[in-house]
This record gives C-alpha cells, structure tokens and sequence, in this order.
C-alpha cells in the first residue's frame, strides 16, 4: 500500500510512521525536513515541501503521484482542507482527516462519548475549526465522492509529552520540575472528573487497521484507551513514578481561566469535563484493536525520556509566572483551605 503522511514526524503521527514501516507499507511523508524530537524515520521516502507555502511548488512536488491513501496531519482549518480536495481529489483511494475529540460537544451532555456524539465546543477555536473541517469533508464526501475518513484522538501522548491538566505542553518537564522540588501544583476543581489517556503506540494500531480499509469511508473514529482515571489519579501517579508526595492545590478553572486566558480552550472547552470514549465502533471495524500501554507504564516511560538527556528537562517560565499567580490569588481568598 502506498501512502502519504502530510507531517508524519509528530507526537502521534510519528508512532504511526513507524508502525507503517514495520508492517512494509510504502510510506512517503510530505514536511519541511526539519529534524525535531521524533525524526524522519528509516525506510520512509521524503517528500520536501511546506504545506502551508507556495501552493504551486506544492502541486509540483506531487505531480505524478497518486496514493493508496493520504492522511493530513496538520489540516486545522478550512483552507487546509479546500487545499486538500483540490490537491488529492481524484489521485487517492482514501483521504484521512485529523480532528479532535475536543470537537464533541462542551459541556457534555452525557459523560460517555460516541462518534453520535453532537460536535459542538464554544470555548475553543481550535476545535470549532475541526468541526469546521469535518463538515467541508463530508459534504465533499457526498456530493462529490471525496474518500474521506475521519479520526478524532483525544489527549494522546508518548515519550516526550506528560499530558497534565495544567502544564506546559511545549515544556512538559516544567510541573515534573515542581513536583520534584515539592512546590505546589495545580489540579482544576476537585479533581475528581473522568479522563482517558492514550500511548501514542496504542492509537497507532488502531489508525492503522483504517488505511486503506473501503468500510472506513465516509465514516468518523474516535481511537482511545478504555482506561479511565480521575484527573486526581493521574497526578497521584506520576507522584509515585517520582517517589514524591505531591503538594496539591484544587482550584476552580474559572479562576485558572481568568488568569491565563490561553487555558479556556483546553480546560473548559476540554480537560475540566469529564470524557469517556466508547470504542466499539473502531473495535467493531478493527476487532484486534487494544490498548496494552496504561498510565501506570506510560508516565514512566515519559518520565524515563526526559531523564535520559538534561536538554530535554526545558522549563517555560512564563507559565510558572501564571501560576504562581494564580496559586496567590487562590489560597490569598482561602488562606485556610490549603496547609
């Protein structure tokens, strides 16, 4: 099976570069050639090309080509996706979009998440933008033949990220730091609502059963773990992968949102509610699909990356500056609900 990766060299799309290898697709990925955390991986046949740049130089590059399958990892809006129909409309067997599962409705109106599910986040651009994209996809899918498929992760990680509530995602490492240092750390409200966490090796089993599979088309996966934890049990894991008591502060997201801003998307628009996923519909399509990796090994294995080499333990200062914050302003209104 031929097929493109447009990105390929990401926290989720790198696990499922290499499990195309492995299992001997012909894999080509289309991205600038940048070397990052996760680089092009051997066997695969770059494609030197932004995306994002000149549409021409773009044309050009896959002239002549024609895929089994072509997947988008870095599609976020409508323009990418009209960019795609133009670009793959009549040269692939299947086109795969990547949303998000934070496009289901927020706040849920029940916790257990189906690919039924109504799409609907007015906290979070960034998701109103998937289901922007989604709605093109489809009604190209219907009016026009467009192969589509769509796939909706929710909060997937690997090695290099450690997929707190309140953290930095470009400097993970930041609320590992503070932990290690017994400084007081942040969980939103009580801490109790309902989460998944997916290894990035796991949700690549499952996307791979999708290429190239004529079921899937037309037709939108959500790929999760069934684990699911208390955000109050996520912390308390990764304090025991440190061997470190935890100094633990609930706050309320509202105030969390009201001095950073920058969080009302993913906290109020996604990790405050609770969200269970249920998978029998990709398991239903790909019936050996499990997830074997759960928080209790992931974190360790996430903690054990960034041990392994200091230029990876970076720490965002800024956000420390926001949370120290909003640390005074809570305990300043509560100075007793917090020894």
């Amino acid at each position: 099976m031929k097929v493109l990766f447009i990105g390929g060299t990401g926290l989720i799309s790198s696990a499922c570069s290499d499990l195309a290898l492995e299992r001997g697709l012909e894999l080509h990925l289309l991205n600038r050639g940048r070397s990052g955390k996760y680089p092009v991986p051997a066997g695969a046949r770059l494609l030197v090309g932004d995306v994002h740049g000149d549409p021409a130089a773009l044309a050009r590059a896959l002239e002549g080509q024609r895929f089994d399958a072509v997947v988008d990892w870095v599609a976020y809006t409508p323009d990418d996706v009209e960019r795609d129909i133009r670009l793959f409309g009549g040269k692939t067997g299947q086109f795969v979009f990547i949303s998000s599962a934070s496009a289901y409705q927020k706040p849920p109106a029940h916790y257990l998440i189906t690919e039924e599910t109504p799409l609907e986040n007015p906290y979070w651009e960034y998701s109103r933008n998937k289901i922007a994209c989604e709605q093109r996809l489809m009604q190209s899918y219907r009016q026009d033949g467009f192969p589509v498929t769509i796939v909706r992760p929710s909060l997937t990680y690997g090695p290099s990220q450690i997929p707190l509530c309140v953290g930095s995602w470009e400097h993970p490492y930041t609320v590992i730091a503070r932990m290690k240092g017994g400084r007081k750390i942040i969980v939103p409200g009580d801490g109790t609502s309902l989460w998944v966490l997916t290894w990035n090796g796991d949700f690549a089993r499952g996307f791979l059963g999708l290429l190239g599979n004529e079921r899937a088309v037309g037709q939108a996966y959500h790929i999760t773990c069934d684990e699911v934890l208390t955000w109050n049990q996520i912390y308390a894991e990764v304090g025991r992968a440190l061997g470190v008591e935890l100094d633990v502060v609930h706050v309320p997201s509202d105030l969390i949102t009201a001095y950073d801003p920058g969080m009302l998307g993913s906290l109020t628009g996604d990790k405050a509610n609770s969200a269970v996923f249920d998978n029998r519909k990709i398991k239903a399509l790909i019936p050996d699909f499990v997830c074997t990796v759960p928080w209790t090994d992931g974190v360790r294995r996430s903690l054990a990356w960034f041990e392994a080499d200091p230029a990876r333990r970076t720490i965002d200062e800024e956000a420390e500056r926001r949370w120290e914050a909003i640390l005074e302003a809570y305990l300043g209104a509560f100075p007793t609900a917090h020894r």
